[in-house]
């Protein structure tokens, strides 16, 4: 599947580009709660959700360890804006 544009909003991807998106990232979906994605990187893992007009991030234990992040990203931002917001980190 070819993506939109990455200056491209997301809420004008598909639910199947999304995703793709997201696979491509290296998240997996969770098999029972299919609005729920994980990834794991070498000094963080977070859990996304994806709602009905954004994406929430939850940095897991990111607070030395201590306590979870969150963070919530509008669909109307462009996915190059998502994806460097998200994948770079806590």
């Amino acid at each position: 599947m070819t993506l939109p544009s990455p200056d491209t909003p997301l809420y004008n991807h598909a639910l199947p580009a999304i995703e793709q998106w997201l696979e491509d990232q290296g998240c997996e979906q969770d098999r029972t709660e299919l609005h729920c994605w994980r990834v794991e990187r070498p000094s963080w893992n977070a859990e996304l959700l994806l709602d009905v007009d954004h994406v929430s991030v939850r940095y897991i234990n990111a607070d030395g360890g201590v306590q979870d992040i969150q963070r919530s990203f509008k669909y109307s931002l462009s996915r190059r804006d998502i994806e460097e917001a998200i994948f770079s980190g806590p």
